[in-house]
């Protein structure tokens, strides 16, 4: 059955550092309405660029003297590093990741430079956060039956459930004026009803995700709480992606799958917030061009556990 986007199971305070290096690039083609069961499309790797990942502080790093566990750090976060360079090279089509440190401020960028991710499912997330925005500009609070609609389409991915408030928040014009205030920069809403086909990058995930996660958000404390409660009980057969980077067992997450009709390879994405060795990291990875859905679960998982070892290794 044609739909309009496809999500397959069921990431700030302020960015303190980002960095943005080249890793995959590839072509996304076509338009595609896709099916709601597992996360694939149609790219071009380009491995011109292997510059590494470089995390840089926004404000001054402390002054403090060289002690003999410094260079033991240096050769860990390496190490790191070089995981996650890894891990991108990996992929057979193109992936990106943004993480951030709500604790430390620090933030990570890399992967996918100058490409547009489809959204598939995770726009549910977006579509939410819309809705809620623009009920508290009226004054009111989400009817029972848009509530209703909001838990099927963010804890069971419910296609039928996200056209429903797409066509609430008034379709793509509205995403789009939602986003601008948001400060998301490079996500467009998609056309003709198609809201899984919404672009988007890493980076803008990340600052989605702020807006559901810190207090420096439009969205009100009871708007966010709402959002979080939600994402905390996604179907346990959705619970995959960046929660794999979680250490201590807690994290909310969305999940996009969708297979391209134009070329039968997947899009896989997730985003979400995870709590590891003690940090609570938002994190974003985008990917397509993926031959099937369990290679790009894989591939999701290996950058998200990659970023967020590199990250804390700084």
């Amino acid at each position: 059955m044609a739909i309009r986007s496809v999500s397959r199971a069921r990431v700030l305070v302020p960015v303190g550092l980002l960095v943005a290096a080249g890793a995959v690039a590839a072509a996304l083609q076509g338009q595609s309405g896709g099916v709601e069961s597992r996360p694939q499309l149609s790219v071009v790797a380009d491995t011109t660029s292997s510059a590494p990942p470089v995390v840089t502080p926004r404000t001054p790093a402390p002054t403090a003297t060289p002690t003999a566990a410094a260079p033991a750090t240096s050769t860990s976060t390496g190490a790191a590093v070089a995981a996650l360079h890894s891990a991108v090279d990996r992929a057979e089509g193109a992936v990106s990741v943004a993480v951030t440190d709500l604790g430390t401020g620090q933030s990570l960028s890399y992967g996918g430079p100058g490409h547009d991710f489809a959204t598939a499912s995770i726009v549910k997330l977006d579509i939410l956060a819309a809705l809620l925005l623009r009920t508290q500009d009226l004054g009111t609070t989400p009817t029972a039956a848009q509530r209703d609609l909001a838990t099927t389409m963010i804890e069971n991915s419910d296609n039928d459930s996200a056209t429903g408030l797409w066509d609430e928040i008034g379709a793509d014009p509205g995403l789009d004026a939602a986003n601008a205030r948001f400060g998301l920069t490079a996500t467009e809403a998609g056309q003709d009803g198609y809201w899984g086909l919404t672009s988007t990058t890493a980076d803008d995930q990340l600052r989605l995700l702020r807006q559901v996660f810190t207090d420096d958000s439009l969205l009100s404390a009871t708007s966010r709480a709402y959002i979080q409660e939600l994402l905390d009980q996604v179907e346990d057969d959705q619970r995959w992606g960046v929660g794999a980077a979680a250490s201590d067992g807690g994290y909310e997450v969305k999940n996009g799958w969708l297979p391209r009709d134009t070329d039968g390879l997947w899009v896989i994405n997730s985003i979400g917030r995870v709590e590891r060795d003690g940090h609570e990291l938002l994190i974003a990875v985008v990917s397509d061009g993926n031959p099937t859905d369990t290679d790009g679960v894989d591939l999701v998982e290996s950058v998200a556990r990659a970023a967020a070892e590199a990250l804390s290794g700084n």
